[in-house]
């Protein structure tokens, strides 16, 4: 693998450290990828920011990587740019959106966790170097969290169910998804939120691949399913349009590099070789 997770760095640190710098959800890149997509250097001090959060993540192809939170008021040095998160989607490789991803949610967990969630006093990191930011006062610990979530790719024939959300801001549609709630398997939340968002009855669910998605800390479980019964029937709230799309006639769908994509191309791809 590419990264090795860690939680603790290493206290000889000589070389270069790859450095995934944050402003809000905007990361740093540099204006000339040839250099890579992100700056490596030798001290974050470097790129003349100050931080406010600082989280080791492990090691990328050889460079340790650190995440690191800057203030809304700093100006990027001269040949880097912040980019929106969302926007880098499809633009990098899997592995290294996942990175970014991950650099992401910790930082935000740690912004998040700085008072505890039971008493309200100041939290302070674990003392044996765990990823966990630990009440001084009650002992509550608080780990960084994933909210699971499924995302389901209905078929019919040659036909794939797809749907444009409310906040949808472009005309894109997708597969539908929603998260698990309490006491609900990742079966049970397709079939509900299926129901719940469009009407219709599906059965056959069949798990197809998982993705984590920073926005802000889901893990989407991809299914594909068959229709079984009913008549579109709209959420309103939730759902602008949908519809059965044909493999070859589809709408603008969301971007390469996405589970929802993934879902998509897989099924198109099947029905091209039947």
């Amino acid at each position: 693998m590419r990264f090795q997770p860690g939680v603790i760095a290493p206290a000889d640190l000589r070389g270069d450290c790859l450095w995934l710098v944050f402003q809000g959800a905007r990361l740093l890149l540099n204006d000339d990828v040839v250099q890579g997509y992100f700056p490596a250097l030798k001290n974050f001090s470097w790129l003349g920011m100050d931080e406010v959060a600082r989280q080791y993540l492990g090691v990328w192809e050889s460079l340790p990587v650190f995440a690191v939170s800057v203030p809304e008021s700093a100006i990027p040095p001269e040949g880097y740019h912040f980019e929106d998160l969302r926007r880098i989607l499809g633009q990098v490789d899997d592995e290294l959106f996942a990175l970014a991803g991950r650099a992401f949610q910790i930082l935000e967990w740690e912004r998040s966790h700085r008072f505890c969630g039971r008493c309200g006093t100041p939290t302070v990191g674990h003392a044996k170097g765990e990823r966990a930011r630990i009440c001084p006062s009650c002992a509550f610990s608080s780990y960084p969290r994933i909210n699971p979530c499924v995302i389901v790719a209905v078929t019919r024939g040659d036909e794939i169910l797809l749907a444009r959300a409310q906040r949808f801001n472009r005309p894109m549609f997708s597969t539908l998804a929603g998260f698990i709630e309490a006491g609900e398997t990742a079966e049970e939340t397709l079939l509900r939120e299926v129901q719940e968002e469009v009407g219709v009855v599906v059965r056959n669910p069949r798990y197809f691949g998982s993705q984590s998605w920073p926005f802000p800390g889901n893990l989407m479980l991809g299914f594909h399913a068959d229709y079984e019964s009913g008549a579109i029937v709209l959420q309103e709230e939730e759902i602008a349009e949908a519809g059965f799309y044909h493999f070859s006639n589809l709408p603008p769908i969301p971007p390469a590099g996405s589970i929802a994509h993934a879902l998509i191309q897989s099924f198109v791809a099947r029905c091209r070789r039947t």
